[in-house]
């Protein structure tokens, strides 16, 4: 693919598409039309040193690696391209969208967005282009991570303040996340994703420290009512054990005189006393429960595990107040009637 890209860059002038990548892997006698079209490009003299070299390596890998594969070897690797290329040449609305004319496009860094403040929505339905969204997520993701930390290289001025807001993150999340979450700070990037439990993640990325990864990177927290008891046990273990108290209380009887009532059918005692013990005891347990995720945790509230910029606040059980409910009426100048109603993310 890198080698494909390479040479589609020398004759599209710089322009690549998953289609001109399609014909050059797939489609017999192209590979050999835009050799020649380069040919003619290099017997002119247009091409620059660099061009020069990328051309020979490119046919050095075509010519001496990539068509001397054993036919079987061949197949299956033109298989795994065609997989992330058919999905955009497959369908003629994708081919327009994300593989038109060089002169159509009308997107194609973030270093213009980032410095001028634009907001960029992917908005795909993931039941309509299941494969095609969590393709295009993924590499708008690592274009924005990517443009976000080369802003840590340019010395001369401080990094724009930029924010990636992601729902459902467990469909596109991907390894080099945890990677980025541990640099972004210093790039002045706020990450804002939600997913529905930590075994979503580990179940897309199939590796529990990727998973650990991620989760640690993500300093602020906000937990809704879960069952999943690998979120629910990493949770506690976050939280961590406080100390807490057991009382055991118990009562005996004794009796020196017993006798059997056949008119009653019962023990009669005579001369009885009663004693009752009571121990107090402490042992360390988790803050919370299982039971507080499963159960305790009402529509709308929240566990929180916040950081005020300082230090750790106690987590505690919040109350949230979604945009299309009444706001409440408070007296100390946080909120009123008069004000519109607000979300919280």
């Amino acid at each position: 693919m890198a080698e494909s890209i390479k040479l589609c860059r020398l004759y599209n002038d710089g322009y690549v598409t998953f289609a001109e990548l399609h014909k050059l892997i797939n489609t017999n006698g192209y590979y050999k039309e835009k050799l020649a079209y380069l040919r003619e490009m290099f017997l002119s003299g247009s091409m620059s040193d660099e061009d020069i070299y990328n051309l020979n390596s490119s046919i050095t890998f075509f010519e001496e690696e990539f068509m001397q594969l054993d036919p079987r070897t061949l197949s299956i690797l033109k298989s795994e391209i065609t997989r992330i290329t058919s999905t955009f040449v497959s369908d003629l609305n994708s081919l327009n969208t994300f593989c038109p004319d060089k002169e159509d496009i009308t997107f194609s860094r973030f270093d213009e967005v980032i410095r001028s403040g634009k907001i960029v929505v992917l908005n795909m339905n993931i039941a309509e282009y299941k494969n095609l969204s969590k393709i295009i997520a993924a590499y708008l993701k690592l274009d924005f991570q990517s443009e976000v930390l080369l802003q840590l290289a340019n010395n001369t001025s401080l990094p724009h303040p930029t924010v990636f807001i992601c729902d459902e993150f467990h469909e596109y999340v991907t390894s080099t996340d945890g990677d980025f979450f541990a640099q972004r700070r210093e790039a002045k990037c706020i990450n804002i994703v939600a997913t529905q439990s930590y075994t979503s993640l580990l179940n897309t990325l199939n590796n529990s420290s990727t998973v650990r990864v991620i989760v640690q990177n993500l300093i602020n927290k906000l937990w809704f009512r879960t069952d999943d008891s690998f979120t629910i046990e990493d949770i506690q273990k976050q939280i961590g054990k406080e100390d807490k108290s057991k009382t055991t209380k118990s009562i005996s009887e004794n009796a020196n005189e017993t006798h059997y009532s056949y008119f009653t059918n019962s023990l009669q005692s005579k001369k009885s006393s009663v004693s009752e013990s009571i121990s107090s005891s402490i042992y360390s347990d988790f803050v919370y429960d299982t039971n507080f995720f499963t159960q305790d945790l009402e529509l709308f509230t929240c566990l929180s595990f916040l950081s005020d910029g300082y230090k750790i606040m106690k987590p505690a059980k919040l109350k949230m107040f979604p945009y299309f409910s009444e706001a409440p009426d408070t007296s100390h100048g946080k909120l009123n009637k008069n004000e519109n109603k607000y979300k919280i993310i």
